[in-house]
């Protein structure tokens, strides 16, 4: 399985990333179809630059390709120089094809995705202004974009608050959301690690343990075992539903956050907590979303939806092989495999010119949404191969799967 992770990383998903640099207008064609075609007027949208970014900043820390650190040079130039505003701070939320605002919204996840690929290609390049850019970058989250009790969403490009519906789905408009609030906590955790200033580096891990409390106490739903997902400015659930993608994505996500803040910020029974909480997302899911060998996507009034997303199984791999290596149960590195295989035959696109279908139905016919689009990036696909092939060793889901069958 390791090789074959490895092969998809290294001769598809990388490949097709960097046919997608744009050497006119810098960063990455923001758009391909289903049908394979480029748009190259397309907008570029932050979140699929700044995850392209992380992508081949992480690429190259862990294969040290010299090629790979060239797009994230590339990545980056296009970030500092069409998609942060130096003036009145922060990132808008998308550029026109050509590197012309387009829409100025500053949204705290926005952010965050910036905080996670300066970070990450500081960690590459050892360039001090990207970690300097996302310093400021977080001190503009703490602010601008919260209140006393945690992170709010959507601003103009003067902070002030605008309806959240770029981040609010299923009929709601949310004051807070969790997904917000995991990607807040994932650029922190990296942003926190590769800080060497002592003292913005324990400003750093305060608001990061804050942060963890507040997913466990107002975030965490206990009697469901779940994360809720939409709420109000007082943590009111606007919404009975269930995200199991976010849901084991964050189980393995939370405890990289402890393990990097360690016991200097998290007291012994807090880690205990956080680390009990994690458990549990990740046995509801593997209960309720792990059918026929895949994950579905989420649970709305008690209606499952059952299409298979791409970013889903991703994470998926990424947080059972996490769960395995707490709990040691072969029963979630045979999910890890199984899910790889739905993965390898359903949802990688063989087509030439094709990465990872977005979607496949419950029969395994893919849906006809774009190839790459603002949300659709590298970043869920990718650091599951880099992920699974730095947690998992060679052999052992075969050896999984002669433990479930009494060998």
């Amino acid at each position: 399985m390791l090789q074959e992770i490895n092969k998809e990383l290294t001769k598809h998903i990388i490949p097709f990333w960097k046919s997608l640099r744009d050497e006119e207008y810098g960063g990455y064609y923001g758009l391909v179809d289903f049908d394979l075609t480029v748009d190259k007027k397309a907008e570029k949208g932050a979140i699929l630059n700044s995850r392209i970014l992380w992508f081949f900043s992480r690429a190259f820390n862990e294969l040290k390709d010299i090629s790979l650190l060239r797009e994230a040079d590339h990545a980056y130039r296009f970030l500092e120089e069409k998609l942060l505003d130096e003036e009145k701070g922060g990132i808008c939320w998308s550029v026109t094809y050509d590197g012309k605002v387009l829409d100025s919204t500053r949204h705290t996840y926005n952010q965050a995705f910036a905080i996670y690929a300066l970070s990450e290609y500081y960690r590459a390049s050892g360039n001090k202004t990207a970690l300097i850019t996302a310093q400021k970058l977080f001190c503009l989250i703490e602010d601008k974009c919260r209140d006393r009790d945690g992170y709010l969403e959507a601003f103009d490009e003067d902070f002030n608050p605008l309806p959240n519906d770029k981040l609010s789905e299923n009929g709601v408009i949310a004051e807070r959301t969790m997904n917000t609030a995991l990607h807040v906590l994932e650029a922190y955790t990296l942003l926190f690690d590769v800080t060497d200033d002592l003292s913005v580096k324990k400003l750093i891990g305060i608001k990061l343990a804050q942060l963890l409390g507040v997913i466990r106490t107002k975030i965490y739903n206990p009697d469901k075992k779940r994360l809720d997902v939409f709420f109000d400015r007082d943590y009111e659930s606007l919404i009975d539903l269930q995200s199991y993608g976010h849901d084991i994505e964050a189980s393995w996500l939370i405890d990289l956050a402890a393990d990097t803040l360690g016991d200097a910020f998290l007291e012994k029974e807090a880690a205990a907590n956080i680390k009990r909480m994690t458990g549990e997302l990740a046995e509801s899911t593997f209960e309720r979303a792990l059918q026929d060998g895949s994950f579905i996507n989420e649970c709305e009034d008690g209606k499952q939806d059952r299409t298979r997303i791409w970013w889903v199984q991703s994470e998926a791999m990424v947080g059972f092989a996490n769960a395995y290596r707490k709990t040691g149960q072969a029963r979630y590195l045979k999910a890890v495999s199984d899910i790889w295989e739905y993965t390898g035959e359903f949802i990688i696109d063989k087509r030439n010119g094709g990465e990872w279908f977005w979607q496949a139905s419950e029969d395994g016919a893919p849906g006809k949404r774009p190839i790459v689009e603002p949300w659709k990036c590298p970043y869920h696909n990718g650091r599951m191969c880099f992920e699974i092939m730095n947690r998992l060793k060679e052999g052992e889901a075969d050896d999984s799967r002669k433990v479930l069958r009494g060998a």
